[in-house]
């Protein structure tokens, strides 16, 4: 094969590959693999101001939010005042959500013990079945739960993984649409400073 061709057949490549990175379902998938391979980090950027009160119609909706845990208990959100709550939004078929939930074990383990911060793992569907073997065949220690009522749409839109934290008084500090990585001290710097406020 001459040079010229190599060059055309590489070019070729290049497109595909970019093409397949940028449409949507393709994306996802190249980006669990090259996180396996350890060459894509998704990075969850925190805010860099203090969290604001969300309008009063998205805060009595979040007063009725509830969820079950992983010991049958309802957990009301309302009652989680005080508390710094990291809630992450996965199902158990979807891939991006099940290639960050390693880094989510690793940020647990560090506050795991801290009795000012709740970890809310809601895998929406409510397969504990599905989401029990995959916790037990990953290895993780994570708390998972179900939900229990209506999630405000301030928390979960249309898209999973979909991240929320909210800091002592129930506001929401920050939310994060899509696979990120949680286990960088930016991450556990960002909830220690809620927990400390």
């Amino acid at each position: 094969m001459n040079p010229k061709t190599k060059k055309i057949i590489g070019n070729v490549v290049f497109v595909i590959l970019i093409g397949l990175l940028i449409w949507p379902t393709s994306r996802s998938y190249f980006q669990q693999m090259l996180m396996k391979i350890g060459l894509f980090k998704p990075t969850l950027e925190v805010p860099k101001k203090a969290a604001e009160p969300i309008d009063a119609g998205a805060k009595s909706a979040s007063n009725t939010v509830s969820f079950v845990n992983h010991m049958g208990e309802t957990v009301q959100v309302a009652d989680l005042k005080g508390k710094v709550v990291f809630i992450n939004f996965w199902a158990t078929w979807c891939g991006p959500c099940r290639a960050e939930m390693p880094s989510i074990n690793v940020l647990y383990d560090k506050f795991k013990d801290n009795p000012n911060i709740v970890f809310l793992i809601v895998e929406i569907e409510g397969d504990k079945e599905k989401a029990a073997a995959f916790v037990k065949n990953e290895k993780l220690t994570l708390p998972i739960s179900y939900p229990n009522s209506d999630i405000p749409k301030e928390w979960l839109s249309e898209s999973i993984p979909s991240t929320v934290i909210l800091d002592k008084g129930g506001n929401l500090a920050t939310r994060h649409e899509g696979m990120a990585d949680y286990s960088t001290p930016d991450v556990a710097t960002f909830i220690q400073d809620l927990i400390n406020k």
